[in-house]
């Protein structure tokens, strides 16, 4: 076996291709975009190496035949409360079932990470935001959500064979959009709905700034100084809801108020994937063109839930009831017929809480953060929870 540092475009395009040789076989795969990947590497579009720095290696076979792959990183904001040491990162970790051959591309991730002087290791992380490539997926092996990680089984006995201990479990919840609330909920709805001072409304694309006020507003009282989490600026929310305008449907993102004023948000999008696995990876002009004409032909059956929040003075008081009931009603007349939220960490009980509360949800699926300490005797913690 031999490893080998990408440093140029074909090297690059093994580390993509990785991924595609050892889960390409699998009928519930979907490539990601191959720039998405590129992205996260390019100093030019990730902020995050700002304050740090990455490096990938792909692993091949003796006769040549691409059979892993990984990244490592290293980024000064990356902490986690309680750490006794500096942490760095792995990722993109893709291997054949052969721990050998595992072991090789943790070997040469955590020797790069220790020159840096680095103490632990957690993965499969991402050299950049919590929303995107974070957790091996350990139950609930299905279609991965936009940006969500995709990996066999038997992943999981690579990297705990290795050392690897779950540092936490990144939990989805789901329910089905079209059946009737329960009793409880229904009842719970009612007596928030038959008070006029309240009302939901969803999203319009042509008054964007007013919204992304609304959310503003909310986000930042519900979750600003939370579990590390900081306060938004209007300016990049407006980033943001401009970013999701080509693929914003206006039908499932419900904003709550009482009084006029904005107290609970509810954000969602069509789950890109279900679009993205006509693509092949590619988005050059002509897959541009050929996504427009998926996005029309082919209707989206699922959305994906990006941020549920209630203010402070409004939480435990049925709001998240309401809203709920409210976005039922908006999605009868949709061709949606599966919701999944994103990921919630198990050491935010509240928040757990708060998805469970909602009432007839499950769990989708879990991914797990890992750790590794490098050394061996260390006494091994989880990540703390959020009181």
């Amino acid at each position: 076996m031999r490893l080998q540092e990408v440093k140029n475009r074909s090297e690059e395009a093994d580390f993509i291709l990785v991924n595609v040789d050892l889960n390409g076989g699998s009928a519930k795969y979907i490539r990601p975009l191959d720039k998405d990947i590129r992205e996260v590497f390019n100093p030019k579009l990730n902020k995050a190496f700002r304050q740090g720095e990455c490096i990938r290696w792909v692993l091949y076979d003796k006769g040549q035949n691409r059979i892993g792959r990984i990244a490592a990183f290293v980024n000064k904001k990356y902490k986690t409360r309680g750490d006794q040491v500096a942490v760095g990162g792995i990722g993109f970790f893709d291997c054949i079932c052969d721990q050998e051959a595992a072991d090789m591309l943790f070997d040469v991730a955590k020797h790069w990470l220790i020159q840096r002087g680095m103490g632990a290791m957690d993965g499969p992380i991402n050299f950049g935001e919590r929303d995107r490539w974070w957790g091996l997926v350990t139950q609930g092996f299905q279609e991965p959500l936009v940006w969500m990680n995709f990996n066999p089984p038997y992943y999981q006995q690579l990297f705990e064979t290795y050392g690897f201990r779950p540092f936490f479990n990144q939990i989805c919840f789901g329910f089905d959009p079209k059946l009737p609330l329960s009793d409880k909920l229904n009842s719970r709805h009612n007596a928030i709905a038959e008070d006029p001072d309240y009302k939901v409304l969803t999203i319009q694309k042509k008054r964007l700034e007013k919204f992304a006020r609304d959310f503003t507003i909310v986000y930042n009282k519900a979750y600003a100084g939370h579990g590390g989490l900081k306060e938004l600026k209007l300016e990049q929310v407006m980033i943001m809801f401009r970013n999701m305008k080509p693929v914003l449907d206006e039908r499932i993102v419900w904003f709550a108020y009482y009084k006029e004023n904005p107290i609970a948000i509810f954000i969602n999008l069509p789950d890109l994937n279900q679009w993205f696995k006509y693509l092949g990876g590619k988005f050059d002009f002509w897959h541009k063109l050929k996504f427009l004409w998926v996005k029309m032909s082919k209707p989206n059956r699922k959305f994906v839930g990006i941020v549920f929040a209630t203010v402070p003075e409004f939480q435990g008081k049925g709001i998240d009831s309401f809203i709920v009931g409210e976005a039922r009603k908006t999605v009868f007349g949709t061709p949606y017929r599966e919701y999944e939220m994103q990921w919630i960490g198990d050491f935010n009980p509240k928040m757990i809480n708060v998805a469970e509360g909602v009432g007839d949800v499950f769990r989708t699926r879990i991914l797990t953060t890992y750790r590794y300490l490098f050394d061996r005797g260390a006494e091994f913690h989880r990540h703390p929870f959020i009181q």
